[in-house]
């Protein structure tokens, strides 16, 4: 039961952040160094794709390969959190964020991989 309101937190947060990419998108943009192109295509895409991985996380029959995907999908978005810690780029959602908070911010990476495979894993 526990694994499974879990689940459903892990599968609305990234319901959440889908929404966020195409609401707060200036500032998902800011994320990225100046040279990458097609900053608001990427952040839309990423969007669409945290949808598609919370609807698959909620398939019994996709699950696992969900899991597998988000914690691989959290491993490529890392650099833009290195990124934003080095250049002191503000959270989407502010203008400002003090640095440290976005140092700290680095400790929930783990944490939302290992959430994501502890609720995909086969009971």
């Amino acid at each position: 039961m526990v694994r499974l309101i879990l689940l459903y937190a892990f599968a609305l947060l990234f319901i959440v952040a889908g929404i966020a990419h195409f609401t707060l998108d200036d500032g998902f943009a800011r994320m990225f160094p100046e040279w990458v192109p097609f900053k608001y295509p990427i952040v839309y895409i990423t969007g669409v794709m945290e949808w598609i991985l919370a609807i698959m996380l909620l398939i019994k029959r996709t699950r696992r390969v969900a899991g597998i995907l988000t914690a691989i999908y959290l491993v490529a978005v890392f650099p833009a959190n290195i990124y934003m810690a080095i250049a002191e780029i503000p959270a989407p959602w502010e203008t400002y964020t003090d640095p440290l908070i976005l140092w700290i911010r680095f400790l929930f990476q783990p944490l939302l991989i290992c959430w994501v495979l502890f609720v995909s894993k086969k009971a």
